[in-house]
């Protein structure tokens, strides 16, 4: 139920750094590269560890920038050394690429060396390179960025081909198609461009750099670009080989349309057009495709337009956040602001070629897109193309992007059409954001943009189980960003109020964190940059960016607090009833209606007359979640009233006319009886529903003592309970509570009189029927009632107790009828502590109406019990449950009598207590132990006043101080066990956390095991030179064993244990004296507790622990060797097997055991014999052992 609340994934964690503080652990890595390059394994490390160092500023690259030149510089040197081998090359470039990773090639380009000496060197390496060595790419794609800062150089490129006839008498290559071939068409065939690894992109960047240049532009341009249209042309995205042609295509004509001059792009970009436009890429599947192609049909339409600034376009003065918050006197008069809007720019001249429609028209429809990243693209090419059209077409853009929202063209009440997509949504609003910050959507604009936006604040389409549109409300929270930097506060002064309401609305109430913080930085840019959003300091203080990452304290919390400014309320109350509590996620609804119950207070009236009239007849509409979430705000809205007015010391129907109440007292008739829709899957939702609105109801007092509906919601209640077996166990748990406090709070308003007395037949009905219904053969019943006769009030049950205890008594009791009810022991272990807390103690008093000294003990040997249950079934140890229960119950008890009648408390009563949970402290599973060791702190530092008769309690304080009672973490072995074991040298404790930590040690958790192994391990060498103390340790050992002999949940990790004590030395001390009685006791019920077992882990077990007695002097070690080769010829041939290897090992680690004469032949037999094979065959093997060891050949049993 804790996670009902919760929501996922909003911690992140992330480190702010101030430099590059590695540095000098970088250069110590880059220096030692000649040192570590030879061998794979430090090779491998020290690529891990620079790896490691550069990741940490993946957030923060621009650290490093100080930082760049010497690292670049230090790792070429290792390159353009002609004497590194070519792995060390290799991992010299590896490491630039990772840096490049990092911080980005763009900010890394211009630091490569670039003269004209490093020319025919960089070419040299690049046509070594293999292009299908998938090991070396890092090394390719640098030498190909290295290139293109190269070619960069301001010299005919024909100066450096001499002459092209070698002494051989070939030809070679002039440089410039060498440059040129190496990108596009090496001699081997290869082509860097369509490979399929990094490198593709470096070529795309060196042939931009290099085409633009202005011989080769001359020479080279028309060849290259109908060369890559070729390849485009015949190039299927339906193929994997046509996708990576195509890719690398695309991003070299992007980065060409780019870089190159406009006038040298022009005469090609048509043609280039009409070729994208024959690929189709928009019917593609590769997103990197449809994305490329975006980014190219922008650069088209920025090529056919020429660039300059729109005179026409919004500019706002002042554009300084510093010089805004200087400003002296009212923000809005002193701005200056420059709109060119309403100037004469007919004299300009504006030259539109037909291809820019089309262009427009693919970026309006890439809005549309079902990637990201694509629908981005889209919107900043609408962006910039719209920046150099004129003002009449840049406004049809603006009117064919806002098509993307399909508004209808009146805006009343928020009548908004869905017929676009999420995806048009969010493109539209990205585009809208690139306008606005451009200076392009003019002020005449704003008004049709306002409501769009608003709209996509709050844009939430349920798609199946679950909703679309977080992406959308997003872009709209950008929008206003964008809005607040591009305008001057007197163009947005008529949509202050609507828009600053609707991102109050989203910081608070959007479901999505990443929504809500983008909301509330939009909210604090436009209280930074306009300086008008109303008690915009105040609200930042309390929805910063951090504060609205809790969506329970947004609900709760913040938004109460912003409900206090007026301006804010009614929008924040109006959204709540519009658009939340009908959401398709549950959580929502109820966290809206609890928030409508805080925010009551801030307007009783207007949730009186307007809110509450707007809910009732929905909370007996046809939508379920329309319904549920309207019962539950009809329930808090009304508590919250009755609460204010008797604050007042108004009348409790002083907020409410005739026809509410009327309304209310009617939900339960209509759902139930003219509806039916307390059946099937939305009953789910209904019961707790109405459940929570009995409780509200009954807590508000409202006038309906008497009325027939009391019968109705009794029997909603009692039927509600019956039909747990019935729903699913998701929502099980949440009905049972939901019903259970409805139940309290009907009975504590309705079924008591003047006197405070209960109606005799009215308690005689419900609590027999209630105890009746504890011996139901459905667990679920059991559990629901269970906690109903909990939560009866204390009129009700005076005179009934006896009869109460003993009904919840035989449910605690575990019958072979009912083994797997756990959850049925668990909720009756909790009822008892329930209700001994309702009847109070009284020493002397009546066992039917009191906690008293006839009954006590009674009590506390039910809770007793429950600390027994170990029972397990298909979803593990559920015994758990009810043990956790069982001592949280013997807490509260404990502490009830503690402050009322503490002579109460027997001695022995408190012994076991503190016994048992020290017991729970040291077992294996980390939830109940963190439970039993938090329960055993309570009760032992409890002071109010303290629980008497506590054993040892100075010792026990000494090992837990009081300080330490929050801060120590049972959860972690490490920090649990270390302390646990302490009580194994206090008489009291010794058995029970002996019995803890067999489970722990001989468990299957590593961790468990390691800690608790270590620290048994560390506390016996503590009493190792102390013979008394070891003598009593030994002696409870074997009763722990004897008293759980044949029980495998203790016996098997006991045996596991006792093979890691015996190996470990634990009981060296005794190993000198011939026939210790422990040796001999341990023996005997090892033996015993194998007996005709056929469980594996306990035999192989026990192995362990055989060769570990072989220590032991005197008879014991031929008796332990006789078991041993028993075990030789088990039926079971992995028991055969586990046996040889460990006999081998015990034979090589005690060697006196063995005639050194016959030690090697012994040896042999054990590790050459197949002790897999057939019984005869090991029989015959197994007696030559005996023969050798002098040691009784075991004989078979006639059966």
């Amino acid at each position: 139920e804790e996670g009902r609340n919760q929501e996922a994934g909003v911690t992140t964690t992330r480190s702010i750094l101030e430099s590059f503080t590695e540095s000098q652990e970088v250069r110590g890595l880059i220096g030692n590269l000649r040192g570590v390059f030879g061998d794979l394994v430090t090779r491998e490390m020290a690529t891990e560890k620079f790896i490691g160092i550069m990741d940490k500023y993946q957030e923060q690259p621009h650290l490093l920038d100080r930082h760049l030149e010497w690292m670049m510089n230090s790792l070429l040197d290792i390159a353009r050394d002609k004497g590194s081998p070519p792995l060390l090359v290799h991992l010299a470039f590896k490491f630039l690429y990772i840096i490049t990773k990092v911080r980005g090639y763009k900010r890394f380009l211009p630091l490569f060396p670039h003269e004209v000496v490093d020319l025919q060197p960089v070419l040299d390496m690049l046509v070594d390179q293999n292009p299908k060595d998938s090991e070396t790419w890092e090394t390719r794609y640098m030498l190909l960025l290295w290139l293109s800062m190269i070619c960069l150089i301001p010299f005919d490129l024909a100066r450096f081909d001499g002459n092209l006839i070698s002494d051989e008498g070939q030809t070679r290559m002039p440089t410039m198609d060498h440059i040129l071939n190496i990108a596009k068409a090496s001699i081997m065939h290869l082509c860097y461009l369509v490979v399929s690894d990094k490198a593709r992109d470096a070529a795309a960047v060196l042939v931009s750099k290099f085409i633009v240049r202005l011989d080769v532009r001359q020479k080279r341009m028309a060849d290259f670009l109908d060369w890559t249209l070729a390849m485009l042309s015949k190039s299927s995205f339906q193929t994997m080989e046509g996708t990576v042609v195509m890719n690398g295509m695309l991003q070299a004509l992007a980065q060409l349309f780019k870089h190159g001059k406009r006038e040298d792009c022009l005469p090609y970009a048509a043609t280039v057009l009409e070729c994208l436009d024959n690929c189709k890429l928009s019917e593609s599947n590769q997103m990197v495709l449809r994305k490329l192609g975006m980014k190219l049909v922008q650069r088209l339409g920025l090529t056919f337009v020429k660039p300059k600034v729109a005179k026409w376009r919004y500019q706002r003065g002042c554009r300084s956040l510093a010089a805004n918050l200087q400003a002296q006197g009212s923000v809005v008069q002193n701005q200056v602001v420059t709109v060119a809007a309403n100037e004469d720019d007919d004299e300009e001249e504006y030259d539109i070629p037909g291809e820019i429609e089309n262009v427009v028209e693919q970026l309006l429809v890439g809005l549309k897109d079902k990637d990201t990243i694509v629908r981005w693209s889209a919107a900043k090419g609408i962006g910039r193309i719209a920046g150099r059209l004129p003002k009449e077409l840049a406004d049809d853009v603006i009117g064919s992007l806002l098509d993307c929202f399909s508004l209808n063209k009146t805006w009343f009440c928020s009548t908004i059409s869905f017929q676009e997509t999420d995806n048009a949504w969010h493109g539209g609003c990205l585009a809208l954001a690139e306008l606005g910050r451009r200076g392009l959507l003019l002020p005449s604009r704003i008004s049709d943009v306002v409501p769009v936006i608003l709209k996509a604040l709050t844009y939430d389409e349920k798609r199946g189980a679950c909703s679309v549109g977080s992406n959308v409300r997003d872009a709209a929270c950008y929008v206003c960003w964008a809005f607040a930097r591009a305008y001057d506060p007197a163009e947005l002064i008529p949509f202050i109020h609507q828009i600053s309401s609707a991102l109050i609305i989203s910081a608070v109430f959007d479901r999505d964190v990443n929504c809500r913080r983008a909301a509330s930085a939009a909210f604090q840019e436009n209280v930074g940059r306009q300086g008008t959003f109303p008690h915009g300091i105040d609200i930042l203080t309390a929805a910063d960016y951090f504060a609205v990452g809790n969506r329970v304290n947004c609900y709760l919390t913040i938004s109460m607090y912003i409900a206090g400014f007026p301006e804010y309320t009614q929008p924040m109350i109006d959204h709540l009833v519009n658009m939340k509590i009908n959401h398709w996620d549950c959580v929502i609804r109820e966290l809206s209606t609890k928030a409508l119950h805080n925010l009551t207070r801030r307007a009783p009236e207007y949730m009186a007359d307007v809110v509450l009239p707007r809910l009732l007849p929905l909370s007996v509409g046809t939508d379920l979640h329309t319904r549920h979430g309207a019962i539950l705000a009809c329930a808090e809205i009304t508590h919250a009233l009755c609460k204010l007015a008797e604050e007042n010391n108004r009348s409790i129907t002083y907020y409410f006319n005739e026809k509410s109440l009327e309304g209310l007292r009617q939900i339960h008739q209509e759902v139930c009886s003219n509806r039916q829709l307390y059946r099937g899957l939305g009953g789910e939702l209904m019961r707790p529903a109405v459940c929570t609105l009995i409780e509200k109801l009954s807590l508000s007092k409202m006038p309906f003592r008497g009325d027939p509906i009391i019968g109705g919601w009794q029997w909603l209640i009692n039927d509600t309970l019956r039909s747990l077996p019935l729903v699913s166990s998701a929502a099980r748990q949440h009905i049972k509570e939901s019903a259970v406090s409805a139940l309290a709070a009907l009975c504590n308003e309705y079924y008591i009189n003047e006197k405070g007395e209960a109606d005799p037949a009215l308690q005689d009905e419900l609590v027999t029927e209630y105890v009746s219904e504890l011996q139901n053969t459905e667990e679920m019943i059991r559990c629901g009632f269970s906690r109903a006769l909990g939560a009866l009030p204390r009129f009700l049950l005076k005179g009934r107790l006896q009869q109460v205890l003993e009904g919840l008594k035989k449910v605690t009791l575990i019958t072979p009828a009912d083994v797997s009810f756990a959850e049925a022991r668990r909720d009756a272990l909790i009822a008892i502590a329930k209700v001994c807390q309702t009847m109070g103690v009284k020493g002397d008093g009546s066992q039917e109406e009191y906690v008293c000294k006839d009954n006590v003990n009674q009590i506390y040997a039910t809770l007793l019990s429950g600390l027994t249950d170990y029972t397990t079934d298909s979803r593990g140890d559920v015994g758990g449950w009810a043990r956790e229960a069982a001592m949280t119950s013997l807490m509260e008890v404990t502490l009830l009598l503690v402050q009322n009648e503490v002579e109460l408390i027997d001695a022995d009563i408190c012994k076991q207590i503190m016994c048992w949970l020290a017991q729970q402290s040291a077992e294996k599973i980390d939830k109940f132990r963190a439970h039993a060791g938090s329960v055993f702190l309570t009760l032992l530092h409890f002071d109010r006043p303290p629980v008497p008769h506590v054993p040892h309690r100075e010792e026990l304080e000494r090992i837990f101080p009081r300080s330490e009672k929050e801060t120590l973490n049972w959860n972690a072995p490490s920090e649990a066990f270390p302390r646990i074991t302490q009580l194994l040298g206090l008489p009291a404790y010794q058995y029970y956390v002996l019995l803890g930590l067999s489970v722990s040690v001989g468990g299957l958790t590593e961790t468990t095991l390691r800690y608790s192994a270590q620290s048994l391990f560390d506390y016996m060498k503590k009493i190792q030179n102390e013979s008394s103390a070891m003598e009593s340790f030994c002696e409870t050992l074997l009763k722990v064993f004897e008293d759980n002999l044949r029980n495998d949940r203790v016996s098997v990790p006991l045996l596991t244990m006792l093979d890691q004590m015996l190996a470990n030395g634990c009981f060296d001390i005794f190993t000198v004296q011939e026939n210790h009685p422990f040796s001999v006791r341990l023996f005997t019920l090892c033996k015993e507790e194998i007996k005709r077992s056929k469980a594996i882990r306990k035999l192989r077990s026990s192995i362990g622990v055989f060769c570990g007695l072989i220590q032991f002097q005197g008879d014991l070690r031929e008796k332990v060797l006789f078991q041993l080769f028993l075990l030789l010829c088990h039926s079971f041939p992995i028991i055969r097997k586990t046996t040889a290897s460990q006999v081998y090992e015990m034979l090589i680690t005690y060697s006196d055991v063995v005639d050194p004469a016959t030690m090697e032949e012994v040896l042999t037999i054990l590790s050459d014999t197949n002790w897999e094979a057939e019984l005869p065959v090991v029989r015959e093997k197994r007696n030559c052992l005996c023969d050798l060891m002098k040691v009784p050949k075991p004989q078979l049993v006639p059966k």
